[in-house]
This record gives C-alpha cells, structure tokens and sequence, in this order.
C-alpha cells in the first residue's frame, strides 16, 4: 500500500468519531482489511456524517413542565455525565419516566446513538412516546419512536425510542453489544419482570466494554440500594412525588368475640381472647360504609380476581342506597368500553373493584380512598406439577404501600386494610421476583442460541436474584420437551430455528411443526390467538347473551377450532362489512374489536418470520387430526388421560386436573386431550382443550416417550420373536401393550430365542432338509432315553443351542433373516446344520426295552417316559378297546425287564420294618432273587414271596406289600385306543378300565368279529344256524380280535350277541337259553294258578317280585333251569331239551312254588316279629336283619335262589326268626356276632367291587355270600344245622382264593 493511501485511511479513521456508534464500529473494521479502498470506504463515511447530521439538526426545542422531577434536572444531570449508571428513584407522579429522555437529549444524547427506554407494558410503550412527543412539539415516529412487539414505529432518525423491555432483550440477537444506543433508561426496574432481570445482569457484563453507553434505572422508592450494589455502587437520585399524606386503618378480618357474664372466673381459660373469621366480602361493605364519612373522594378496592370482584359487586349494591354510588369493575379482561368507564368524568362517588393491574399499572383517576384485603394472586411456576400457578397469596409490604400511595393523590387519604399491623409487619418487605416464580424456557433458549452464558456456574450472567438451580432444570426440561435441546441440554437445529420466533418456545414449537403437519396457515392464527387476551367478551351484565352469541363458533372435539371458526368467521364479515360496520358488529355480537386488530396484525407478523425461516402456508385446509398434531408438538406435557369415568384427568409427572368450565369437551370428555394451559387457582385447571389420539402423540413425543418391553417369546406363524412394548410420556401410557417385533429392539436376546425355540425346540414350520433330519435323530435317541430312564445319554438344549450358535452369524435373528442367509450358505456347505449321532449322543443304554409286550396271542405297542411327577412316567401299553376284556393284569405287574430290578427293590423296600430288616441292603436282595424268579410262573408277588422264603425261610404275607408305596412309573400305565388310534381312556388299573369300558369293548368287538352272526328278537332257535359257536375270530389292526357268541335275554324276546369274554358268554347264554325255553315251550303259569288254595294264593300274593303272576313266571323260570341242567349249544340239543320241558314243565313249576310258598309263609312270620319303632338297644340289630331279608328276596329271588336253594332259604329266615327270640335277652352277644359278620360281609364286599360284574357272577364268587348266610345260622340258630362246615376263616380264605385266582 502506497503513502498516500495510509495518510487517507488514517484520515478516515479519525473521522470515526463523529459518526454513530453502529457505524462506527460497521466502518473500523473495514479500514483494518489490508485491502481496504479509501475512496470506495469515502461515500459510506460520508452518508454516516450525514445520518449524525440530520439527527443532530433534529433535536427539537426542549421544555419542561412543573414537575418535582424538574427540580432535580441538574441534580440529573450532573450525575449522569459523571457516572455510566445512575439509580433514579421516586413515587409514581414525580415524571421521571418522560422527563429524564429530555433530560438526556439536553446533554447531548441521542446523537450518536439512540436513547432507548424500555417499558414493562406496550400499552405503557405506546402512551409515553406520545407523551415525550407531544411535550417535545414533533410527531409521534419521527425524533420520538416506539416499537412493541410486531409494530415498528421508530426509524434511524429517532433520537429517543420507546420500547417493551423485551424488544430490547430480542434485540440483543442482532446487536451484542447495543451499538444502536448510546444511553438506555430500564424505567419501573422495581417490578423486576424476567426480561428485567435479564437486562440488569447483561448490561452489568456488556458496560465494561461499552464505556461510552449510559445506563440509567429507575424505580420507585422500593429497594433503590440493590439496584445500585448491582452496578457497582452506582449514584442513587430520588425524586419526590406529589403526594398527600396517607391515614392508614386497620380493621382485620379476625375479631375477638365478646364474651357473656356467664363465664366461670376460676375457668383457666378464662383469660384467653375467643376469635372469629369474618367473611371478606362483608368486611368490605363494612370498610366502604366506613369511609362514607369522611369527605368526598373515591373508593378504589383491591381484590383477587374477578369471581371475587363480582360477588363483591352485587354485595356493594345491595348494601347501596344512594343513587350516587356507582359500582364498577377493572380488570385486564374487561372489554374496552367498560375500561373507559373507569376514566369519565362522572358525578358521585365511585367505588372501584379492581384486581392488582391498578397497583402500578394504571392510574385511576379521583382514588381518595382504598380498601386492602392484602391478598392477590401472583403467579408462581410450581416445579413439583410444572405448571403455572396462580394462588391467592398475601401480598408484600411494598405491593401494600403501592396500594396504599394510590389514595393519596389529589388530597388527604384513608387506606383500609383488612389485616392487622402485625400482620403487616410480619409480610415480607417484597414481592418475589418473576425470575423466581417463573418458568425460564425463554430466557435459557434465547441465552443458548445468542450465547450469552449461563444461568449458573463460573459463566452464569450475574442476575440481581440468581434463580433457583431447579427452576433452571425446570427450564431445559421444558426445551429439551420442545425439542430444542437434546438430551446432554446441548442447542438443536429445532432450538436455533425456535430462537427466532418472538413468541412463547411452546408456541414457536407448534408452527415449526406445523409445516411438518401440513397445517402452518391454522397454527399461525391460533399461535397468535393464544398470544392475545381472548377476543370473545363477556360483559357481567350480559354474560349469557355473550355466551349464546359466542356458542356459534365452538365445535364438540376441540376449543382450538372454536379459534378457528372465530377467524374464518371474521375475514368473512371484514370483507363484506365496511370498517365502520365491522366494528359494530364485534360490539353487537360481544367480541373485542381491538383485540381482533391485534390478532390479525399478529397473524400477519407470524406470517412473514414463519416465511423468513422456511416454513410457509400449504394450499389446502388442513384436518383437525393435523392441526392438533402441531398443536401437541408443542404441548406435550399437557397432554392428559381420563381417570375412568370421572371427569378428572391424569396429567405429566402424576398431575391431576380438570376441564375448565367454559370448555366444549366438558359434556362428554374424552379418553385423551391435550390443553393449551395448565393453571392452577382453587384446583389445577386445563385450558383450552382438544382431543388427540395416543398414537399421533407417540409419533411427535418420540425424543419423550420411554419405551418399556416384556414378555419376548417366540411367534412360530410370524417366524420372529415377539414382545410387548409399553410407551410411557411423563408416566402416562400412551399404548398400554402393543406386540412388536424383538429383533430392533434387542437383536441378540432374538437371536438367541429364535435359535432355542426354532431350532432346538422344533417350533417352527420350515421345509429345511437340516431341520427335518436333526428332528428326526433327535426323536430317535430321545425314544431310548425314555427306555432307559436317563437323561445323560442325549445331549442338553444348551449343549444342541451351543452347535447352532457357533455355525449362524450374529446377524441371523428371525426365520427371515435365516432363510436369507441359508439359501446362500447351504451352496457352500450343504452339511453344515445337520448333526450327527456323535454329535447328539453322550453313550448309549443296553438295558431290555421291548416295544411290544406279549399278552396271550396279543401283541400290544409299549412307549417310554422319562418324566417323573407326570400322570404317563414310566411303561405305557397302548391297548385297543376290542381286546380289552380278554386281558389279565398279572402279567403286567412283572413290568420290563429293564425296571423289574427296581420294581423288586420297592416292593421290599414297603414291607413293614420287621420284615424289611431281614432283606437289607434291599438292591442286593432283589437282583438275587431276581435271578430265580421267572415271569412265566404266575403272579409276581406269589414268585417273589416264594423265593424270599426260600432265601431267609422267612415267610412274608401277601398282604404285607405296600403296592401304595410304589412310585408311579414302576405301575405301568394302560391307555385304552379305539380303532382310529385315538385314547379313550388312561390309568394305572387295569381291571377298573375293564369294569369302565365294559360297553365299549363290547361294542368293539361286535362291531370287529360280529358279521351277520348277530340276530335281534328270536322267540325260537334261528333255522339257519346249526350251532352257537364257542368264539369268532378276526385280525384288527394288527392284532387278533376274539368274541364269543350268546343267546342273551331281552325280555320279551332273545338278541343273539357277540361278548369281549368267555365268562360274559356263559352268563348271558344261561340266561338267553332260559327265555328262549320259555318263548318255545307253553306257560305253566295258568296251569299252575289254577291248582293253588285261597291260603296259599294269600301267602304267595305278598312277595318281592310284587305279584303272584309274576311270583308264578319266577317260578317257572327256576323250573326251567332245574330241568335243563347244560347249556344246549346246538339247535338239536335244544330241540331235546325242549321236548322234555314240555312234559314235566307244569309239574316241576308246582313243586317249585310249594317251596317258595314255604319260605315267604316263613318271611311273613319275620315281617310281624320287627318292631316299626325298635328300642334305641336293638336298632343296629333290627336294621341288620332287615338288611339280610333285602338281599335274600330280591325280585326274581327265586330264580337267583334255585329250585334247590329255596329250603335253605327258608332255613335263613327261620334262623332270623330264632334271633328275634332272643336279642331283647342278649343284646351284647347279638352285638359280638353282627360285628364277626359285618367283617365279613365287608371283605367280600371289597372282593366284588374289585371284580367285574362278570367275574362278581361266578359260581365261587357267590359261592363265598352262601357260606355267609350259613355263617348267621351257626351264630344265631345252631340247631338249626347247617349245610356244611362254615367259618369265618373258612370264609377268608375263599375270598383270598378268588383274588389270587
């Protein structure tokens, strides 16, 4: 660079200090590039001096009006161009907030840069800069500006700009460090807003680099020190207000109650000052009517809210009787043209009902008088439900002396406070600042994407009140909700695009999603209507008018829509309406006008930021499902779910809150919804309501949702493993139980489930030659474990899980995945899957497990299991029901050779211990005596008691085995097949499935053997059939099926049937031949009718088979039998017999019946000799007698008796009548007998319950209940006689005989 170019940049450079701060610091850094170009930089410093120029020639005249700030100008002045800070402290009424902008621009300010000054409140913004504009003489835009949020009305020529503190915080992004201005006055620094705060501790840090910035705070009289410490010590000024002097009463709500003369003097309660709660409301009436004496002034009264200022309102104007007393409301809700109310000239008192927007917010006009409850609601963040909180709290000793100082205005006042001094006294002195009772979303994001520092550690912007660290994580929970931090509290794309919206981060969230949504045109009209005061008015006059006018707009499912209806509605009315029309239709139909104006110009301002940062409106309407959609996105810990049928909700984190009433959704809740706001007042309230569908919710909240999983299992149809996912947001289930697949959520527990249920388990229907073949040898060695009962010869699943796993890749886990992967491997390595025996088999078992077992010439199929507790551990024969009753259970109590060890070993191991000690070591002694003992030589007991006596000479009883003892699996189990293979029944006692399938196996074998043997309804001998065979044969499933042909009675009529045994066979044919003699051959009965005296037609008419006729074919059924000895198989031996029944019938009938005739003359002796009421001594023996008599005349008794039975039976009666003799003179010898009997009578009734009913028929079966009757008569009738020797010992052993035959 040549000389005379660095003499002319040098020139420039001292040039710097004559142009605006911005330019100044825009121009240096140019002339510090090396290849900077004078005479391109010389235009640029030429428009700055200019800019200087013009905005130096437009300081207008400046003049002050007679205000105590004035008096304080130098005093100002001197101190402002002293310091960099000053602290300007004073009441409301002194003007320093539009004094101290001209006082600035006295001194020179505003030149080079602008005088900033910043307002809690537009409406505050807008006001002062009309007034400094209007005091200094110029247009409100031009040397005096102000800018609020979406309205721009300064320009680069404003000297002095009016702001919302905000403005100046969001401006900050632009400017770091301020560079516009060159002096900013924070004015009501004392009501220490968040934005407030913020700015205090930035421009504590931004000063020392802007020596040249001025800074000036003011304040009211409240804690000016701290504002002062906070920079450093800064000067402190105090202006003086124009107030009167202020009375203060105090009348608490607590009064003593006046006690009655009736009180004891030695009571020790005597002294203690009784209290009592007045009601508010009537202490306000009381305080108004108070000041009703003193002179004339209005009333302002300080309340909650406006439920209370309602109910206040109608108690004041019952109370009231002067027409001049007017009652009126004020509240940040009331429609404009009742504020307007509040500022008229008027006549008369006024009484004022204000919520605290009247404290510092606004001045009332002609306030003589105030009435304190010393309650207001202050919003507090709660971090335990992290919600907003609005509870009534007792307001602090500054806020009471702000109320207080509105009283004295214009004259002498009077403040009434409904509390007492100490109470007073005891409040704190301040209110708590915002940035402690509030949530800090939007100061931390807009500190994160500015990068400003933190609010806490070694960084942290030093705030007056540093907040609490939990409020500060309360904050970054809330942005990391929106999607705006990341989970390590780190800025997203989201939280830097959210940054550049100049609304709440909730709303800012809602349009982004929006342009995800399709539905940015409806999000950005209800961001802004949730930005704004409701434009739906609701005058407390005409409340329901409003509410029926407003209820056009609502629509069932959603509040948000009634936004949206109010808005379509609108633009139509605004196009065909003209201006003046359309505001009297908002005022007609109760909707606030300018509010609307403000919706819409706030529309528009969202519109154009929106479109700056990509996110622009789509052409079609968007559904209620989409706009909800972006309405949750940004709402997501508002969400809530109906707590069953109530109408309460369970809200994020355990919340619980209900609908607000003036929502649409309170008719008819829904399951789910979603709420703009959550407040908390006398309960925690939703606002603002819509329902949502869980499932959209899971799709916007995925950064939120907590996923849980259970139950992963193996789904054979969908060849994956399956769980069930629990999505969870902020403890709320948003899908209570969904299955999904495992594999994405943990690849190697699918993996390893898929492996042990497909593979080694087999659960899986997959046509794999590896598969079918490893299934195939895996069942193989499984069959000789069971016959050996061991579990170490196959290898374990894990061992088989073990194989897979080293041959299939990590990433094969699901049936999928494997067939993938083995349509390419299976080329390479065919072989690879398909196991071998060595692979599978640990050793092998050459113990004897046969699979069939022999019984006769029946074959029957056996299978194994090895499976101890289970109902088939053990040996099962499978048995077919047609051969069913042909088997015996001796054989299969040997069991298989491979467990007769075993078998033996328990049966001695259950022998009492006497016997037991004489064959210890028990293993030892069975595998000796197992080697003499032969399967084939009878029952197992009987070989085992036999070779046990020939071992030790030790003779064991029969009995003395405890079969009860035995495990299940040495019994082998019977499970009973029918022709297609399918069980019928199972169980470990042969004989009792005999007794159980006995039709069943009949049918059976009928249906196998049968043919066209079998006939039905034969009064006679067939005339094609020769001969009965003795049995019929058929092969059956592998296996020989036998049945055995006989007549069997039916009645009227003989069947010709086929029955599974030969015993069966025999009872029915003994019975079929005798009817069937009786079909053939004339009846005696008449005959025989004929021949009987009246005394014995007397005695034979009472009888068990209920008539004489039937007694009569009972007797000639016995007849029959008596004369046909044999059983005629053949149709010539019947015809035989036939002829000789036929001759002798009639007579041996007669002879029959005389015998009959003896025993029931004998019966009807018995009869008359039993007592109907027998003495308590003799019942047990009266109801054994009777007891006998009903098992010797049973129905048909003479046939089962027999011809030759009935002089026995008439011996039995007899010997029952001889009893009856003697029991009243021995009843404790009758009561010996009949229990020697009984325990009898109960051992053979145990042997027929054990037997079939075939077997129970049998002739040594029956044979053993004669011997039982004879054993009576030699107990009760010796001499009587007896038909031969009887015992009770005799009697035992032929039932022991039975059971062992």
């Amino acid at each position: 660079m040549s000389e005379p170019a660095r003499t002319e940049l040098r020139a420039l450079r001292d040039r710097l200090d004559g142009l605006t701060f911005r330019d100044a610091a825009r121009l240096g850094r140019k002339l510090k590039d090396r290849r900077a170009d004078p005479a391109k930089l010389e235009p640029q410093f030429e428009a700055a001096e200019a800019l200087v120029a013009a905005r130096l020639a437009a300081v207008p005249t400046i003049t002050y009006p007679d205000l105590p700030v004035t008096a304080h100008r130098d005093e100002l002045a001197t101190a402002i161009t002293a310091n960099q800070v000053v602290v300007v402290a004073g009441e409301t009424g002194s003007g320093k907030t539009t004094q101290l902008p001209k006082i600035c621009l006295e001194l020179g300010r505003g030149i080079r840069g602008t005088i900033g000054h910043t307002q809690p409140r537009r409406l505050a913004a807008r006001t002062v800069g009309q007034r400094i504009a209007d005091e200094l003489g110029v247009p409100l835009g031009g040397a005096v500006g102000y800018t609020v949020r979406f309205t721009d009305q300064a320009s680069e020529r404003s000297l002095v700009k009016l702001m919302t503190d905000g403005i100046l915080l969001a401006e900050i992004q632009r400017d770091r460090r301020l560079l516009r201005y060159d002096t900013l006055i924070l004015d009501e620094a004392h009501e220490r807003s968040l934005n407030i705060d913020f700015l205090l501790g930035y421009l504590r840090e931004l000063l020392p680099r802007r020596p040249e910035l001025k800074v000036i705070v003011t304040s009211a009289t409240i804690e000016p020190e701290r504002f002062s410490a906070h920079f450093g010590g800064a000067p402190i000024v105090e202006v003086s207000g124009r107030t009167y002097p202020v009375e203060i009463r105090y009348r608490p709500l607590e009064v003593p109650v006046v006690s009655s003369g009736a009180d004891d003097p030695d009571d020790p309660d005597h002294e203690v000052i009784r209290t009592q709660l007045r009601d508010q409301t009537e202490a306000i009436v009381d305080a108004v009517a108070e000041l009703e004496t003193e002179p004339p002034g209005d009333v302002l009264v300080f309340l909650s809210g406006e439920r209370e200022i309602r109910d206040t309102m109608e108690a004041l104007r019952s109370a009231s009787d002067s027409p001049m007393t007017e009652v009126l409301p004020l509240y940040a809700r009331l429609p404009t043209a009742e504020q307007q109310k509040i500022f008229a000239p008027h006549a008369g008192r006024r009484i004022i009902l204000s919520t605290n927007v009247a404290e510092t917010s606004l001045t009332v006009p002609g306030i003589r008088y105030v009435v304190d409850p010393g309650t207001a609601r202050i919003s507090r963040y709660s971090r335990r439900t992290k919600v907003q909180r609005l509870p009534i709290e007792p307001i602090s000793q500054a806020s009471a002396a702000q109320r207080a100082g509105r009283s004295g205005r214009t004259a002498p006042g009077v403040c009434i406070r409904l509390y007492s001094e100490q109470d007073f006294e005891s409040r704190p002195r301040f209110t708590d600042p915002e940035i402690l009772r509030t949530n800090l979303a939007a100061v931390i994001l807009q500190m994160a994407a500015l990068g400003l520092g933190d609010l806490e550690g070694p960084h942290a912007v030093p705030f007056l009140d540093p907040p609490d660290g939990r409020s500060i994580r309360d904050g970054v929970q809330l942005l990391q909700e929106l999607g705006a931090f990341d989970r390590s509290g780190a800025l997203t794309e989201v939280g830097r695009r959210l940054a550049r919206l100049p609304v709440d981060p909730r709303l800012g969230r809602m349009i982004l999603a929006a342009a995800d949504e399709g539905c940015v045109r409806e999000i950005l009209v209800l961001a802004a209507a949730m930005s704004i005061p409701d434009p739906r008015e609701r005058p407390a006059d005409r409340e329901e008018a409003a509410r029926q006018k407003h209820a056009r707009f609502a629509d069932e499912h959603s509040d948000f829509d009634a936004y949206l209806n109010l808005w379509n509605y609108l633009r139509e009315q605004r196009n065909q309406l003209s201006g003046n029309a359309f505001r009297r239709m908002c005022r007609d139909e109760f909707l606030h006008y300018l509010r609307i104006r403000e919706w819409q110009d706030l529309v528009g301002q969202l519109r154009s930021i929106a479109r700056d940062l990509g996110v622009t409106e789509q052409d079609e309407p968007a559904t209620p499902a989409q706009i909800h959609a972006a309405l949750t996105a940004g709402l997501l810990s508002h969400i809530g779910l109906r707590d069953g049928d109530t109408r309460e909700y369970s809200g994020a984190r355990n919340a619980k809150f209900v609908l607000a009433p003036g929502s649409v959704l309170t008719k008819r809740p829904p399951q789910w919804i979603v709420v703009a706001e959550l407040v908390e007042t006398s309960r925690l309230y939703g606002r603002i309501a819509a329902r949502v569908d869980p499932e959209s919710v899971e799709r916007i909240a995925q950064h939120l949702v907590q996923r849980t999983y259970s139950e992963p299992h193996w789904d054979a149809k969908r060849g994956a493993v399956m769980a069930f996912e629990r999505v969870t947001l902020y403890g709320l289930p948003l899908i209570p139980r969904r299955r999904i697949g495992y594999a994405s959520v943990d690849p190697v527990v699918a993996r390893e489930l898929f492996i042990r249920h497909a593979l080694v388990d087999g659960d899986w229907q997959t046509r794999h030659h590896f598969f079918r073949d490893n299934a195939a040898l895996r069942t193989e060695l499984a069959e000789m474990e069971e016959r050996a009962r061991r579990r170490d010869l196959l290898v374990t699943d894990d061992d088989i899980y073990g194989l897979y796993d080293a041959r299939i890749p990590a990433e094969v886990v699901s049936a999928k995945h494997f067939d993938g992967w083995w349509k390419k491997q299976r080329h390479l390595t065919p072989d690879l899957l398909t196991f071998t025996r060595d692979e599978l088999l640990r050793d092998e078992d050459a113990d004897e497990h046969p699979d069939t077992w022999r019984s006769g010439d029946v074959s029957l199929p056996l299978s194994y299991r090895f499976e101890p507790g289970a109902a088939a551990d053990g040996v099962t024969v499978h048995v077919p029901v047609d051969v069913l009753a042909r088997l015996g259970g001796d054989a299969f109590a040997w069991q298989v050779p491979a467990l007769r060890e075993e078998l033996v070993t328990a049966l001695i191991k259950s022998l009492p211990k006497d016997l037991r000690r004489n064959f210890v070591p028990a293993p030892d002694t069975a595998r000796a005596v197992l080697a003499h003992m032969d399967p084939d030589g009878g029952p197992l007991l009987d070989a085992l008691q036999r070779e046990l006596r020939r071992r030790t000479g030790i003779l064991v009883p029969l009995d003395a085995f405890d079969l009860d003892k035995l495990p299940a699996h040495l019994r082998m189990t019977f499970v009973v097949e029918n022709t297609d293979g399918q069980e019928v029944a199972r169980g470990k006692d042969l004989d009792a499935l005999q007794h159980r399938l006995a039709g069943s196996a009949r049918a059976a074998v009928a249906d196998a053997v049968a043919g066209d043997l079998q006939r039905t309804g034969l009064i006679g001998w067939p005339d094609d059939l020769d001969e009965v065979p003795r049995s019929v044969e058929s092969t059956s499933g592998g296996h020989t099926v036998r049945g055995f042909p006989a007549f069997t009675d039916v009645g009227d009529a003989v069947d010709l049937r086929v029955h599974p045994t030969e015993p069966e066979q025999l009872a029915a044919m003994a019975a079929g031949v005798r009817r069937l003699f009786r079909l053939s051959v004339p009846s005696p009965v008449k005959a025989v009718e004929r021949q009987l005296q009246p005394r014995s037609k007397l005695v034979l008419g009472t009888n068990p088979d209920g008539s004489l006729t039937a007694l009569l074919e009972d007797c000639a059924d016995a007849a029959v039998s008596a004369l046909v000895p044999g059983i005629p198989w053949t149709r010539a031996e019947f015809e035989r017999q036939r002829a000789r029944l036929t001759d002798a019938l009639t007579a041996t009938t007669a002879d029959i019946v005389r015998r009959a005739e003896a025993a029931l003359g004998a019966l009807q002796q018995v009869e008359v000799a039993l007592p109907d009421k027998p003495p308590p001594a003799q019942a047990d023996a009266i109801t054994d007698i009777r007891t006998q008599l009903s098992g010797l005349f049973p129905t048909g008794f003479v046939t089962a008796t027999g011809a030759a039975g009935l002089a026995d039976l008439t011996r039995y009666v007899t010997a029952i009548e001889r009893r009856l003799e003697r029991l009243p003179r021995d009843l404790a010898g009758d009561r010996d007998r009949m229990a020697r009997v009984h325990a009898v009578e109960d051992a053979y009734d145990d042997l027929v319950a054990a037997l079939s009913p075939t077997r129970a028929a049998a002739a040594d079966v029956t044979a053993i209940a004669t011997q039982i009757e004879e054993l009576r008569v030699s107990l009760w009738a010796q001499q009587l006689g007896t038909a031969g020797p009887v015992s009770e010992q005799r009697i035992y052993r032929a039932i022991d005989k039975v059971l062992r035959g």
